[in-house]
């Protein structure tokens, strides 16, 4: 478990919240902060080259990069995702994406909620 999760939980679990709700509450919020770092233009800036047709509150006409979208069966494995978003040139060493991780524009907890964000889609 990451550390941002285990952050989260951890208030939850004091707060008195139920174990049942705690899963929850932590995807939810997950999510969301994933969904955060993914659309903030000085963070993830996801939407700058890429749309997120499941996602209504990713507004974007840009089209860059592929849609985010059908992430589960494009990557199965979630390491390979993670991956692309940590140095894309890895897999493209032509590509425009930014190596989020190797350029530290992401932190590793950061870069794995944006995972979890897109992983739903």
């Amino acid at each position: 478990m990451n550390r941002c999760k285990a952050i989260v939980l951890a208030t939850l679990v004091a707060s008195g919240v139920g174990s049942m709700t705690v899963a929850a509450v932590s995807d939810s919020r997950t999510i969301d902060a994933g969904r955060a770092i993914a659309q903030d233009v000085y963070k993830g800036n996801c939407l700058a080259c890429h749309q997120i047709p499941g996602d209504a509150s990713a507004v974007s006409m840009a089209d860059i990069g592929p849609p985010l979208t059908h992430m589960q069966q494009r990557f199965p494995d979630r390491a390979v995702l993670r991956e692309q978003i940590w140095d894309s040139t890895q897999r493209n060493p032509s590509t425009v994406m930014p190596p989020f991780g190797k350029h530290r524009i992401l932190t590793e907890e950061e870069i794995d909620l944006v995972v979890d964000y897109l992983y739903q889609y």
